[in-house]
């Protein structure tokens, strides 16, 4: 059989000793951080919620500043989309007077700029117009003695038709 380890005489080894000893100091170290941590522990909560306050702003500042440079990005976006449609409409209105224009005058209908050169030609006819009106100063008359005679061409038009008659509509049903 083994032999068993004989104890000191004063009932212990001393590898026990040392065990208890180290573990008597463990147990008082645990027991000053608890009293510590009990003594300290409003202060460490007070400074561990300081320091989250301070993440928090820091976090809402820096997340504010990127939200601002998303949304000028998406401004700037949105700016040049805009600008690329009122090109595209103007684009397009431009070709549909261009096609309204050229159908107006296939169909003889006069442009502004006519409109406006034959007012210049009725201001600059006017006056002389006003001349030969009836109750203008005539020339003198002739060696004969008298004024010339019309020509047989009369200036009126030629009288007009009659307008066609409607017939009556018929109504289907009863009225």
């Amino acid at each position: 059989m083994g032999k068993k380890a004989r104890k000191s005489p004063a009932g212990e080894s001393p590898l026990g000793q040392t065990i208890k000893d180290s573990a008597s100091q463990i147990w008082l170290a645990g027991l000053g951080a608890f009293a510590k941590a009990q003594a300290e522990g409003g202060k460490v909560f007070e400074a561990l919620v300081e320091e989250g306050g301070l993440l928090q702003r820091q976090g809402r500042q820096v997340s504010g500043e990127k939200v601002l440079e998303v949304s000028e990005k998406v401004s700037k976006v949105a700016s040049d989309l805009s600008k690329q449609a009122n090109q595209t409409w103007d684009k397009l209105e431009k070709v549909f007077e261009d096609r309204v224009a050229r159908a107006l005058k296939s169909l003889g209908v006069p442009t502004s700029k006519d409109l406006e050169a034959l007012s210049a030609r009725l201001d600059a006819l006017t006056p002389k117009a006003r001349s030969a009106a009836p109750g203008a100063p005539r020339a003198k008359p002739t060696a004969g003695g008298s004024a010339p005679k019309k020509s047989g061409v009369s200036r009126k038009s030629p009288p007009r038709k009659p307008a066609a008659k409607k017939s009556p509509t018929r109504r289907s049903g009863p009225a």
